[in-house]
């Protein structure tokens, strides 16, 4: 039975505009904002990870600014309540009965900004809504808007203040990206710009929230071939199976790792994934969900899982 092919020039061009709009504000990190506008496409949640001051929390306004959806954000901070994000329930005096007032949760895109200065239980907050799309309020289950993203940052080099994601929280973050310095010459002209604020204030939406829906719903048309399963799953069941790992990517960790890769394709004007999907996507979707035995052998700004990835990548055979 032939497949259905994917109606890509219309989404490619859509895809394109997006990223285009988004690299007008992050310049120079072409990856990272193809891996970004991967995860919205997958329905994927992002975790930003780097040093301060290198444009997280501006490429996340970058991405909410770029679509025609609802934008809140939440700072994070030790004080930082549930209520704070999930709402609250209050007395209405003039319609004498008790009313729920939504949090900021209750949008399309949240930016959760320094997610590990919040405590543990304002991070638990998150957990249903980021895995299900649903928030239980007194036993009454509501409905966030569709899509939803959230996009978390965090500093990893500040320990005071800080409390360090669960697993549980991480595995909901579909990607853990890490921006990384500019170049040479991009860091030049953004000096000679006068910094991103003003592009970024100026930037106008590229995607209505019905195009969003309709990208997203196209990824799941995204061809992989068997051998593709086969070598992604190695991938997997290498990380649950080998002596050095811990704690192994969990099924939830799987099925995003799939979903990531067909959306990439789409991403690069493909309706089919090609191994190099998968091998690129590895680092970013797999990392963060493992624990090695032995945290102590990672390498400067390299985890030891990122190191283990790269290592279980070169040494497995890869599908022609």
């Amino acid at each position: 039975m032939a497949r259905e092919a994917v109606p890509l020039n219309r989404a490619l061009d859509r895809i394109v505009s997006l990223q285009a709009n988004v690299e007008k504000v992050i310049r120079g990190k072409s990856e990272v904002v193809q891996f970004a506008v991967a995860a919205l496409l997958a329905k994927g949640h992002i975790l930003l990870e780097d040093v301060p001051g290198v444009g997280k929390t501006t490429l996340a306004h970058a991405i909410a600014r770029s679509l025609s959806l609802q934008f809140q954000r939440i700072q994070c901070t030790s004080d930082l309540l549930p209520a704070d994000i999930v709402g609250v329930t209050i007395f209405n005096q003039d319609q004498q009965e008790f009313e729920f007032v939504s949090g900021p949760i209750f949008t399309n895109v949240l930016l959760a900004d320094e997610i590990n200065r919040a405590t543990p239980k304002s991070q638990s907050a998150l957990l249903e809504a980021m895995s299900e799309g649903t928030i239980t309020v007194e036993k009454r289950r509501l409905p966030l808007p569709d899509p939803f993203l959230v996009i978390a940052t965090q500093n990893p080099i500040e320990h005071v203040g800080t409390y360090p994601l669960p697993e549980s929280q991480l595995d909901r973050f579909l990607m853990k990206l890490t921006i990384g310095y500019p170049n040479l010459n991009d860091e030049k002209k953004l000096l000679r710009s006068g910094g991103a604020q003003d592009v970024l204030e100026h930037l106008e939406p590229v995607l209505e929230e019905a195009e969003v829906r309709e990208l997203q719903a196209q990824v799941a048309k995204v061809h992989v071939n068997e051998s593709l399963l086969e070598y992604l799953m190695t991938i997997v069941q290498t990380t649950r199976t080998h002596v050095e790992v811990a704690l192994g990517v969990s099924t939830r960790g799987a099925l995003t790792f799939f979903k990531a890769c067909q959306a990439l394709a789409m991403v690069q004007g493909r309706d089919f994934v090609v191994p190099e999907d998968i091998k690129r996507l590895a680092q970013p979707v797999l990392s963060h969900r493992i624990i090695m035995r032995d945290r102590r052998s990672g390498r400067g700004d390299v985890t030891p899982e990122a190191l283990f990835i790269q290592r279980i990548l070169s040494e497995l055979p890869v599908p022609r």
